[in-house]
């Protein structure tokens, strides 16, 4: 099976600093969602799985909980190591085979981290093996197309180009978690009891001024690399013309957010 970019490591570890930049902002409103469903303590032991640059985990940390945040691109988590916090750990991990003891966590987030696995389903596994009977198991997942610039091009590549091939893009995962009796189906099997699965929407605030480098601004999206140079100025003049001269375009963004006890 042909490995897909956001498989590689190596493709994170190169957009990780845009991804801090532009990404983490953006995903930490919903970290921070996730945070108000449970009571962290110092005494809290918290597994991040998957955190990119750390926006759940360093929010976490706020809280006094000892924190471990686990990714398997090293870019991300030396990026978390950077805020220097004593109470986070961060290590490089591929979250479908943890390198961690059962049962060891008394809460298990990932913020839109499973979802991109090639095996999600291992990785909903793994994250109910390393939690505690009785602990909790957090995770968020896109609705629909994804969100932000994801979103975005899904919907312009459909109004643009509605011959071209209209299956979805996403990973299989993304796909299937964003159903909410998917999810909440998926969650039992990993070991995990029916979750409490609230909807949350938040908008990407898209700078206009980013469309000067498109190739930044959507170039972690399979809908933008799919795309010829002029299909890209297509989209890129579409924006535009939905910014409709505003500084910035709201791109409303749908996220579930299953809380469910081991």
């Amino acid at each position: 099976m042909t490995e897909k970019k956001h498989e590689n490591p190596a493709h994170w570890d190169d957009t990780a600093a845009t991804y801090e930049r532009t990404a983490h902002p953006f995903t930490a409103q919903f970290a921070e969602e996730a945070l108000a469903r449970v009571t962290l303590t110092p005494e809290t032991r918290v597994l991040d799985v998957a955190a990119g640059t750390g926006a759940l985990a360093l929010a976490a940390a706020r809280s006094g909980a000892q924190i471990v945040a686990t990714d398997f691109s090293p870019g991300m988590v030396a990026r978390i190591a950077a805020a220097g916090l004593a109470n986070v750990e961060a290590r490089v991990m591929d979250g479908q085979a943890l390198d961690l003891p059962d049962a060891s966590f008394d809460i298990s987030f990932s913020i839109f981290g499973v979802i991109m696995f090639p095996d999600w389903r291992k990785g909903l596994a793994e994250m109910a093996r390393v939690t505690r009977p009785g602990g909790l198991g957090v995770l968020a997942t896109w609705q629909s197309e994804g969100a932000a610039t994801f979103l975005l091009l899904s919907q312009i590549r459909r109004r643009l180009f509605p011959k071209l091939d209209g299956k979805t893009r996403l990973p299989e995962g993304a796909v299937a978690l964003g159903d909410p009796e998917w999810l909440s189906a998926a969650m039992v099997d990993a070991g995990f009891q029916a979750p409490r699965i609230d909807v949350v929407v938040h908008d990407f605030e898209l700078d206009v001024r980013q469309l000067d480098t498109p190739d930044e601004l959507f170039g972690m999206s399979p809908d933008w690399l799919a795309l010829d140079d002029d299909q890209r100025a297509a989209v890129v003049a579409e924006v535009r013309r939905m910014a409709e001269g505003r500084a910035i375009l709201p791109i409303p963004s749908t996220a579930l957010i299953a809380v469910a006890a081991r």
